[in-house]
């Protein structure tokens, strides 16, 4: 069985100065893009800051709202962190909420690109706690967690200095956590700015 894909959304995009999902590369938005690639057909999307802005230029977003919308085959739904400000990890916590008991999960944030299906599939494959891709030395996205580690976030408190997935993933023991080297460098890519925006699309 395919994991559920979690895609982290939900950030102010400050330095972007524009919603990352909504950039646009070959007249489609970015967050469509990442729908597409992935391999599975479950996908719950992390929505804080400008969220109203996605579900304008996105229509169908609101009806995933309520429940899961079929698009292109796959099954997406929405999920609103109406507390952005405390930080990603609150909006993992709120998504995590509606993924059911017993199954794995892919985490990627909307600014890194999901890597190739050949990378989705070895990531996929290992049975670890926690897998995390690896290009050359540097650790990428996304990451996949078994529910017997993702159902302890579910406990912290949001508030907590320590509540940041990669802390929580730092205190497991190494031997529950297993490195994945891949082909695909798009795994540790990630655009922040308009300048990095530029830079990927023109690769």
């Amino acid at each position: 069985m395919l994991p559920t894909l979690i895609i982290l959304a939900g950030g102010k995009s400050s330095r972007m100065g524009f919603p990352k999902g909504l950039l646009s590369l070959d007249n489609e938005y970015w967050l469509l893009r990442q729908i597409n690639q992935f391999i599975g057909e479950t996908i719950l999307i992390g929505l804080g800051y400008d969220y109203q802005e996605y579900l304008e230029s996105i229509p169908w977003l609101q009806k995933a709202i309520d429940k899961p919308y079929i698009y292109k085959d796959k099954k997406v739904s929405v999920v609103i962190n109406l507390q952005p400000e405390l930080g990603p990890f609150s909006t993992l916590q709120q998504v995590l909420l509606t993924v059911k008991n017993k199954e794995n999960i892919l985490v990627n944030p909307i600014d890194v690109p999901l890597a190739d299906n050949k990378t989705q599939e070895l990531i996929i494959s290992s049975n670890s706690l926690i897998t995390i891709p690896m290009f050359e030395i540097k650790k990428g996205h996304p990451v996949n967690l078994k529910h017997e580690f993702w159902k302890t976030l579910l406990e912290l408190d949001k508030n907590d200095s320590e509540s940041r997935l990669d802390t929580q993933i730092k205190k497991r023991n190494a031997s529950k956590i297993s490195f994945v080297k891949v082909s695909d460098a798009s795994c540790i890519k990630n655009f922040n700015t308009p300048t990095d925006w530029h830079e990927f699309v023109s690769n």
